[in-house]
């Protein structure tokens, strides 16, 4: 099999399972519109673990052909990472690997490296996730490449970059996280630092690779060249930290932990209620004002150490706990339909079970159902 992949591929003979992601236009469906905008393009997809096969889902989900290569005999990494699993497959692995096609190739061996270059020929775009140097020390790097695919989209996912001191590290997303600062700004006010519940270090770097990867596709399609594209966990956490970043970088502000609040903006945070927490925002004055009539408290509308932003920010752990109080006095349900139609931004903290019940998210189509091949039907979030 391994010897034919390409021609195999070239013919539709190498099968996967996915099901993908529809695309709304506003109007009426035609034939044309059921088409996905990136059916026709082939990626060659060499990621494992999360970051990279995030970005190449995302590709799959509007129409690419994606072609998983893993190891012989073990896979991707995430295959292993469980409980939970379905069968034998982790739950993990299937989070992100819908709508590819999977082939194993040994790499490290020179027919091997043949393989994968016949595939390349005929592929859109290369997406790699090694440490920098190794594929090209296998004969496999972007120089390698170019020369027998100019036309190709390559982009290399690292930890921290194509060359510099941490360059040849390995990257996982909670040791970047920690490098980056994000860590640093997660957790309560005076606990700990805190990992964030899922890996977002490695998730936006999944996103920014597959816009690099879309515009990336688009100079090519106007010079009918390809290109190299560096995606690495530290940059994309660093450029994520945006108004935090900024308040160090122009006014000199070191950051601290605020646990559900927010530095800037009081009152903007969870609450707890009599059976579980609500949060809620008061971007404005005005709607400061909202949120104090429906909690009964009018009187802290014209209290001159609330009257701005600005001032509530400074008086922030006198009015949290007035406020706190008061939400405290009900059930979340009974806030919820307080809130309702008030123009607040509000919301409960949800639980996984709460999230799949959630009106809106079963509105949004967030529950993607489809066929695997040998575990059978199987939901993902979408």
């Amino acid at each position: 099999m391994l010897t034919r992949a390409a021609a195999l591929w070239r013919t539709g003979l190498l099968s996967g399972w996915g099901g993908g992601r529809g695309l709304w236009t506003g109007r009426p469906q035609s034939d044309t519109d059921n088409a996905k905008p990136l059916e026709g393009v082939k990626i060659l997809d060499l990621t494992r673990v999360l970051a990279g096969p995030f970005a190449t889902m995302n590709l799959g989900d509007l129409g690419a052909e994606v072609i998983k290569v893993e190891r012989p005999g073990v896979g991707d990494d995430t295959r292993t990472w469980g409980p939970p699993f379905v069968d034998t497959e982790s739950t993990y692995f299937l989070s992100v690997n819908r709508n590819k096609k999977s082939i194993a190739v040994n790499i490290k061996d020179p027919q091997g490296v043949k393989i994968i270059k016949e595939l390349a020929a005929v592929c859109d775009v290369f997406v790699e996730n090694y440490v920098p140097g190794k594929l090209s020390a296998m004969g496999l790097g972007y120089e390698d490449v170019d020369k027998i695919a100019p036309h190709i989209v390559y982009c290399s996912i690292t930890g921290y970059g194509q060359t510099g001191p941490m360059s040849q590290r390995a990257g996982y997303d909670s040791v970047a996280s920690a490098i980056s600062g994000l860590m640093y700004i997660t957790g309560p006010e005076d606990g700990d630092p805190v990992r964030p519940g899922v890996a977002m270090t490695d998730l936006a770097t999944g996103l920014y690779a597959f816009g690099a990867i879309m515009a990336g596709l688009i100079q090519r399609y106007r010079t009918g060249r390809g290109l190299f594209i560096d995606c690495n966990l530290l940059s994309s956490q660093v450029a994520c930290l945006t108004q935090i970043a900024a308040n160090y970088l122009i006014g000199q502000k070191e950051a601290k932990r605020w646990g559900t609040a927010h530095g800037s903006i009081v009152p903007y945070q969870a609450f707890k209620t009599k059976d579980g927490y609500l949060v809620v925002g008061a971007g404005n004055n005005q709607q400061f004002a909202t949120i104090c009539k429906i909690l009964n408290l009018p009187e802290l509308i014209d209290d001159s150490k609330y009257k701005t932003n600005h001032l509530r920010v400074q008086n922030r752990k006198e009015l949290i706990k007035i406020l706190s109080a008061r939400f405290i006095e009900e059930v979340t349900k009974k806030w919820l339909c307080l809130f309702e139609g008030s123009g607040i931004p509000y919301g409960p903290i949800n639980s996984m079970k709460e999230i799949f019940e959630e009106p809106q998210v079963l509105h949004n189509g967030l529950i993607m159902e489809m066929k695997h091949p040998t575990v059978g039907k199987i939901s993902v979030p979408g």
